[in-house]
């Protein structure tokens, strides 16, 4: 038996009632964090709660050496992330591979920043569009797809969620700020005025915790705040239901004027 079991948003308490016993009756718990982890808590705590040890795994144990798909074929196991655990193509590739291996599987779902950012600021989530991921560039990589995403979204009067690259192997996340001039520079590489420092942008950081950050306003009013620890994910709205407006004004802090956006 295998189980893919989500985390939750932001620390070791998110885990669900159903996710917590199945972990307590499992014969060996896999996790990985390179998706995606918690900073509001660590899994010693959770461990030392449920009386379990959780083992963890790198992206080559999982993705490579299969470890979890191989246990799971004589023991029952499982497999815990962060957030929803079927939000990552890793995981629904191993919810493949262990159908065509006969292992049963059971999917405990969980919290998740595709849900949470949206519901936070207020914003109407049947109204997003497809959403983005802008990575870290480098000096022969510079990725213009994130952008044309939001471009076509809003051509479709349609929100646009965009996370925000996770380098856990190196203790890397992106920030808001690194997000809104990668932005702007392929604003201005384009030069088509779709996206400018006028632009109003939704910044989101650590969703789930006690008190998120959640902050409304132009472009240029946000990029160079300290919006604090990770993890950061940045929403690109397009045109507002007045209930909407009137959320980002009350709820992040936008300027009045977004009332006639």
């Amino acid at each position: 038996m295998l189980y893919l079991i989500g985390l939750g948003l932001y620390d070791d308490k998110d885990i669900s009632i159903k996710g917590a016993k199945a972990l307590k009756k499992v014969d060996v718990i896999y996790a990985e964090f390179y998706t995606a982890r918690l900073f509001g808590g660590n899994m010693e705590t959770l461990q030392d709660e449920l009386g379990i040890t959780i083992n963890i795994l790198s992206r080559e144990e999982v993705e490579e050496e299969n470890i979890p798909i191989n246990e799971a074929k004589i023991k029952d196991v499982a497999f815990i992330c962060a957030g929803d655990p079927l939000i990552a193509t890793t995981h629904t590739d191993i919810l493949i591979q262990a159908k065509k291996a006969g292992i049963d599987t059971m999917v405990i779902h969980s919290s998740s920043i595709l849900t949470a950012a949206p519901g936070i600021a207020g914003l109407q989530a049947y109204k997003f569009g497809k959403i983005t991921t802008i990575p870290f560039p480098d000096e022969n990589y510079f990725p213009e797809s994130p952008y044309l995403i939001i471009q076509n979204n809003l051509a479709n009067q349609m929100h646009t969620l965009v996370l925000l690259d996770i380098q856990a192997h190196v203790d890397r996340y992106m920030t808001a700020n690194q997000a809104m001039e990668y932005l702007l520079k392929v604003a201005d590489k384009r030069g088509d005025g779709i996206i400018t420092g006028d632009t109003l942008a939704v910044v989101v950081a650590r969703a789930g915790a006690k008190k998120p950050l959640v902050k409304a306003d132009k472009i240029n009013n946000l990029i160079d705040e300290d919006f604090g620890g990770p993890l950061h994910s940045i929403i690109i709205p397009s045109k507002l239901h007045f209930i909407e407006a009137e959320a980002l004004v009350e709820l992040a802090g936008a300027p009045e004027s977004i009332l006639n956006y």
